[in-house]
């Protein structure tokens, strides 16, 4: 073997010649073997392959020659990267910081009040998310970017899982130990999958079912907000849009408040306003984030000094004052909530996560730094345990905080530090002042904050490029809106897992022919003047070869095959005598596809037919080797390129009489 081709290249892709094809047996150049790989052992398989699933990125490569001592230095500094950044803080650094930072926390204030109303718990609940876990991160995290906190489509989805569980209203103690319960099993259920390089597993979750998704949480948190902002007292605790408007529209003679709805209204168009400007003109990014603190304060000055609490105005009273408590003792170890408490978990864990990492990689990529998945996923699992013992519920990265920071000029995860100690000061000193502020603004709020999850671009773009995930998409977004959450989530994850079904099971397969001029051969539907090879079928598979589609790839290309006999018969062209199979795409191979080539081989025998397969990739070689396929194909009838297995055809037809 001379000159042989790497492992799944596509050989005529290199070889163009500027005449046509020539297949004349004195003239053809010298044909390459297909290689046969080394055996392996079973050991050093079984390696390879946990390896490449687990630890692709070779995590222990820099750890390779160093010291014990390096060695333990460089392991803390992987776990705690604030010891690897930590040595080159400076001053100037420390300067942006402080200004996201500052930034942040006015936008974080208002919203973690009005998250808390989402997850049915009280608002200091709220406050204590965005103390807590924020400085865990700081340590831990390796994205420079993220702001941590409550985020709106968690606290909506904890809100409806836990609501089902049990009552907030009439068992208010169980529902915030269970809130805790499943803030705890959310962070183990992190952690784990970052330990155990299990990241891969939230990716199952397409980008089209996440926008729909997302979509459908936002248009749901905003019409649940329609009670504070329209000051109905007796609302529904569906979250369906049925559900809603019927309860909007069948208390508005008797249930609205007109003080809470010019209150509501006239700050939602002022933040929108806000959020306008700032998108328009990005150095203007301060007037968003300082929007809703400002709203709060006047909306809760205004209540105060005309007493509209007196003429129906819904307030948030009192916010428990001081640090967050310990809450250890409160979450469910053992008995029948314990459960719950798990499953809850690990759904709102999950969602968590692919929030986070997906904002932390898009972050990452506008300054070109790298995010470890895994990393990330075990300092987010981290806070959130810390933070069920801290009166906590889940936090994770929240896109419209961590947009800000970013514009803010943030330089490290000091920022979070210096949004925790202004929750902290609040919580210590601020909270009496919020008894005031009207839940209208909350809602107003929660509106204008959620309308950009909304992304109408991105689902117009899912419609152009693949309608599948359009269809995923729009299920997850129909199923969040007409029913629930969960319904939505469940969906989502169906159709997700419903299209890599279908993408397996039914793989792509195409008909080549050659280009005229060269020794290329492409697919004929993408290349309408490639040319069929007289006497000669070629098919290329585009997939693995496995037992869920293995019948079917043996029954496409025997349609293939019977398709071009018609047409050959209708037209008098010569018959087919040969059936090429391009496997350049097919990365694998399992028992069942052997056993389908196996198949293919015998029924193309009976009908006078001969298989001939093109540039199988190492793997596929070894295993139709092992199995003895190659020698009933005929180790003479397997060729590297399309074009050497074209030329022995057309050599093998001059030779017949």
């Amino acid at each position: 073997m001379v000159n042989q081709k790497p492992d799944g290249a596509t050989a005529d892709e290199t070889s163009i010649s500027t005449q046509p094809p020539s297949y004349n047996i004195s003239q053809a150049p010298p044909v390459y073997k297909v290689g046969y790989p080394p055996q392996k052992n079973l050991t050093t398989e079984f390696t390879n392959t946990l390896r490449e699933t687990f630890f692709h990125d070779n995590p222990l490569k820099q750890y390779k020659d160093q010291s014990g001592s390096t060695k333990f230095k460089m392991g803390l500094q992987f776990l705690f990267p604030v010891f690897d950044w930590g040595r080159t803080y400076n001053l100037n650094k420390f300067k942006g910081d402080l200004i996201a930072g500052l930034t942040i926390a006015s936008l974080c204030i208002p919203q973690d009040i009005g998250y808390s109303k989402l997850a049915y718990l009280d608002p200091q609940y709220g406050l204590y998310s965005s103390f807590v876990p924020p400085l865990i991160y700081a340590a831990m995290g390796s994205s420079r970017d993220i702001a941590i906190g409550p985020v709106a489509v968690v606290s909506l989805l904890i809100g409806s899982l836990l609501q089902n569980e049990v009552d907030h209203e009439k068992n208010k103690e169980e529902y915030l130990r269970l809130a805790f319960t499943a803030t705890f099993f959310a962070g183990i259920t992190q952690a784990a999958l970052g330990f155990l390089r299990l990241g891969f597993l939230i990716e199952f979750l397409s980008h089209a079912a996440i926008v729909g998704f997302m979509g459908g949480a936002a248009i749901t948190i905003a019409l649940q907000q329609l009670k504070y902002v329209l000051g109905i007292r007796n609302f529904t605790k569906e979250t369906d849009i049925v559900s809603v408007m019927k309860s909007v529209w069948g208390s508005v003679h008797h249930g609205w408040n007109w003080q809470t709805v010019v209150i509501g209204f006239a700050f939602l168009v002022f933040l929108l306003l806000a959020k306008y400007i700032g998108k328009r003109n990005k150095k203007y990014f301060w007037v968003p984030a300082i929007a809703p603190i400002t709203s709060v304060i006047l909306a809760t000055l205004f209540v105060y000094l005309f007493r509209a609490d007196k003429h129906g105005v819904q307030i948030v009273n009192n916010i428990k004052k001081g640090i967050n408590p310990s809450s250890v003792h409160k979450i469910y170890f053992t008995g029948p909530f314990v459960a719950k408490g798990f499953k809850i978990g690990v759904v709102c864990g999950m969602i968590g996560l692919t929030e986070a990492v997906a904002i932390g990689r898009t972050f990452a990529a506008m300054k070109g730094y790298q995010l470890d998945g895994n990393k990330e996923m075990v300092a987010l699992g981290t806070m959130n345990i810390v933070g069920s013992m801290t009166s906590c519920y889940i936090a994770t990265g929240s896109f419209s905080r961590s947009a800000v920071n970013f514009m803010a000029g943030c330089r490290t995860p000091v920022s979070n530090v210096v949004m925790s100690m202004v929750v902290l000061l609040t919580l210590l000193v601020i909270t009496p002042l919020f008894k005031y502020t009207p839940n209208a603004i909350l809602g107003s709020i929660i509106i204008s904050a959620v309308i950009g999850l909304v992304d109408y671009e991105a689902a117009i773009l899912i419609w152009k490029v693949d309608k599948m995930d359009f269809i995923a998409c729009m299920g997850a977004f129909f199923g969040v809106v007409f029913k629930s959450v969960e319904i939505g989530l469940l969906i989502a994850v169906s159709i997700s897992f419903a299209k890599i079904l279908l993408q397996v099971t039914r793989p792509r397969t195409a008909l080549l022919g050659n280009l005229p001029g060269t020794t290329i051969y492409r697919n004929t539907d993408q290349y309408p003047d490639a040319r069929h090879v007289p006497g000669v079928v070629i098919v290329r598979v585009d997939s693995a070869i496995y037992f869920s589609n293995s019948n079917y790839i043996r029954e496409r290309i025997l349609r293939w095959l019977t398709d071009e006999e018609e047409k050959v018969k209708a037209e008098g062209l010569s018959k087919i005598n040969f059936l090429i199979v391009e496997m350049s795409p097919v990365i694998d191979i399992d028992t069942s596809g052997i056993h389908a080539l196996e198949d293919l081989h015998k029924n193309l025998q009976k009908r006078g037919i001969q298989l001939l397969l093109s540039n199988p990739g190492s793997i596929v070689i070894e295993k139709l080797q092992s199995s003895k396929l190659t020698e009933h194909i005929g180790s003479n009838h397997i060729f590297l390129t399309v074009a050497d297995a074209v030329r022995f055809c057309t050599s093998k037809s001059m030779q017949e009489p």
